[in-house]
């Protein structure tokens, strides 16, 4: 989600009295939930018999790989990745070696250029990548061109001015086209370069894209989603519209897809719960403001799973 919120919120929960600020409490508890690990996240599996098939697993993508929030978050590398993340449920399911390089704020160019991640430059992803690198898995494309941003940010702040229409759609299409579709056809392109990119880098691997989960119900209104009446059915259909877009990158490249936005129906943050991502309201104990809980990454590593099977 939109990269300048996340690493606000996420260095503000590593100050002094910044936990319990964001977390909504006042006994600091919640300062367990991020550790000072470095980046990458390395994740060895010495102890038992390294995966045949999978030896290797490179995971490479933005905050919703990265996790942040979900115990337990490391904050030293300002990537704030999770050790509970889905590359990590995965590579422990595979006892595969996982060299875990996902970060928060990440668009598709820190796949191929450093990343400044809060006064710290985190090395390009791609650089984890090599010959004998066995599984990738990719999430990224909302950051790109400022997508969440304006669906959360300029979104939900334009639901103010007009709570029963819909400001957002209205001024998203003032000009005669739909100024988000054309950025998700561009974020395509991007995407599909990106997976294509990393069949050059890592030609025996097996590549998997992870689309997006859907946050916005199919029906219905709630208060830790603040978006227009309106708006809900056209946020809503700018996310399948881009998760449609991540589908046919995958196709373009040969990777395999999951499918996150289908799974995650009936998990929207209105959704109590069964809420798959969190709403406005920031938990660093469970996951930051619209970013996914523990039981979405959960999801995702089955869904990986399943398909690896």
């Amino acid at each position: 989600m939109p990269s300048r919120h996340v690493l606000a919120a996420l260095t503000l929960a590593a100050t002094v009295g910044g936990v319990a600020a964001l977390a909504g409490c006042d006994d600091g508890s919640s300062a367990a939930n991020l550790d000072s690990s470095s980046a990458p996240t390395a994740s060895a599996t010495a102890a038992e018999p390294v995966n045949a098939r999978f030896p290797t697993y490179v995971a490479l993508g933005d905050s919703y790989t990265a996790a942040p929030g979900v115990p337990e978050t490391e904050q030293q590398s300002g990537c704030f990745r999770s050790s509970g993340n889905y590359p990590s449920l995965v590579a422990a399911e595979l006892k595969s070696e996982l060299v875990d390089v996902s970060c928060s704020g990440a668009t598709t160019l820190a796949l191929v250029g450093a990343q400044d991640t809060g006064g710290k430059v985190t090395p390009a992803q791609f650089s984890a990548l090599t010959p004998a690198t066995a599984l990738v898995t990719l999430g990224i494309g909302g950051n790109d061109l400022d997508l969440f941003q304006t669906l959360i940010g300029t979104c939900g702040q334009l639901g103010s001015s007009d709570p029963q229409g819909s400001p957002c759609r209205d001024q998203m299409q003032s000009g005669g086209k739909d100024l988000l579709v054309e950025k998700i056809g561009k974020i395509g392109a991007r995407v599909t370069s990106a997976v294509r990119d990393v069949r050059d880098r890592a030609p025996q691997a097996t590549i998997v894209l992870v689309g997006y989960p859907q946050a916005v119900p199919a029906t219905g209104t709630c208060d830790i989603l603040p978006l227009a009446k309106g708006d809900y059915a056209y946020v809503r259909s700018v996310t399948e519209d881009l998760n449609d877009a991540m589908r046919a990158a995958a196709s373009k490249g040969k990777a395999t897809y999951v499918d996150v936005g289908k799974a995650s129906a009936g998990h929207d943050i209105c959704a109590g719960p069964d809420a798959w991502v969190n709403g406005m309201n920031t938990d660093i104990t469970k996951a930051i403001a619209f970013h996914p809980f523990a039981a979405e990454q959960q999801a995702v590593a089955d869904l990986i799973l399943g398909k690896l099977s």
